[in-house]
């Protein structure tokens, strides 16, 4: 297999093999702290928009990019060497449901602008950060039924996804992100759609930038949402040629493990990569989630040391104090290693 050269995040399979690099943490739960009203998400721009919008994180990048760009700086200052872009939802898909997708892509370009604004302040010579174009899963699901007595029910084709990835990654790319993440996975089939529009993106621009691939197991089962184990998912997705693949989101570090582990066992020839979220749900916690960033880090901690990963950050519940301490946790490990340059060639 032919090795990748990449057009941009050309020094990331490089650090990637130093050392363990570290990830930003929840956006929607730092938003939260802001306490912001139906009008702080409709600003002046959308103070007539018919549909309520509160929660519609993404529309924050154009209504208030001050609370965003605070967001990514608090997260590169805590040590985050790669920052994901406000653009969780923020498909022509996933924006129809509050009369927005028309935007998308101002969404996405305005978004991918403010990261590459916060990396491009906090980077130096020996630092360097690096701005994650991010692509969720849609509200949608193309291998699953939307209603119990119709098995053959869709709400949502192949096509459908592909076309809203497609008009996503293009303005990710020119609003100057250096790699894309395609995560929070629970349909395979979707993700398929993503990585489809992601490779014809780069066949008609001639760019190639590194990619994430990063699914979620919704249970004990360990499977995600749409049937796959852990190594069927990889193999499914392992001819996107990743730069790293990983899991995050729907359980806490300490339920995460056994399927990191199957994870990093099944996949030699790429990067591990694991973002948990803040463990069990608890009322009574300022993130909502039960692990605190000592409880976390710990665990992360233990991830590293075992060899298991190679990118580690925070999902939802965490927060720039997560992420400091993941930072400290892993910090004195060593990279997990893997077969050099299966999927990757180093710059020059």
């Amino acid at each position: 297999m032919k090795p990748i050269v990449y057009s941009r995040g050309q020094a990331l399979p490089g650090i990637l093999a130093q050392r363990i690099v570290i990830l930003d943490g929840a956006m929607g739960t730092m938003t939260q702290r802001f306490k912001l009203a139906e009008s702080d998400y409709r600003g002046e721009r959308f103070a007539e928009h018919p549909r309520d919008v509160k929660n519609n994180g993404d529309l924050l990048s154009l209504t208030q990019p001050g609370v965003i760009r605070d967001i990514h700086e608090a997260y590169l200052a805590a040590g985050a060497d790669i920052i994901e872009t406000n653009t969780f939802g923020a498909t022509r898909i996933a924006q129809d449901d509050y009369d927005l997708g028309d935007l998308a892509g101002e969404m996405n370009r305005a978004s991918a602008r403010l990261a590459r604004a916060a990396c491009d302040k906090f980077s130096t010579p020996d630092k360097p950060r690096f701005v994650a174009g991010a692509l969720g899963p849609t509200p949608r699901t193309a291998s699953i039924s939307p209603d119990v007595n119709d098995p053959g029910a869709r709400n949502v084709d192949f096509e459908q996804l592909r076309a809203a990835y497609y008009e996503q990654v293009e303005a990710l790319v020119n609003g100057g992100v250096d790699l894309l993440l395609v995560e929070t996975i629970f349909d395979t089939l979707n993700a398929k759609a993503a990585l489809f529009a992601i490779d014809e993106y780069f066949e008609k621009s001639g760019q190639r930038l590194p990619i994430i691939i990063s699914g979620t197991v919704t249970d004990a089962s360990g499977r995600i949402l749409s049937g796959q184990t852990v190594a069927a998912f990889w193999y499914s997705v392992r001819h996107a040629q990743p730069l790293a693949v990983g899991l995050n989101c729907a359980l806490g570090a300490a339920l995460m493990r056994p399927y990191i582990q199957e994870l990093a066992r099944v996949a030699p020839e790429t990067f591990i990569s694991c973002y948990p979220n803040a463990g069990l749900p608890n009322p009574m916690s300022e993130t909502g989630f039960d692990e605190t960033p000592e409880v976390t880090s710990r665990l992360l901690h233990d991830f590293a040391a075992e060899g298991l990963v190679n990118i580690v950050g925070g999902c939802c519940g965490t927060t720039p104090e997560h992420i400091a301490a993941i930072r400290n946790a892993v910090a004195p490990l060593p990279a997990r290693s893997l077969q050099r340059g299966y999927f990757y060639k180093e710059a020059a």
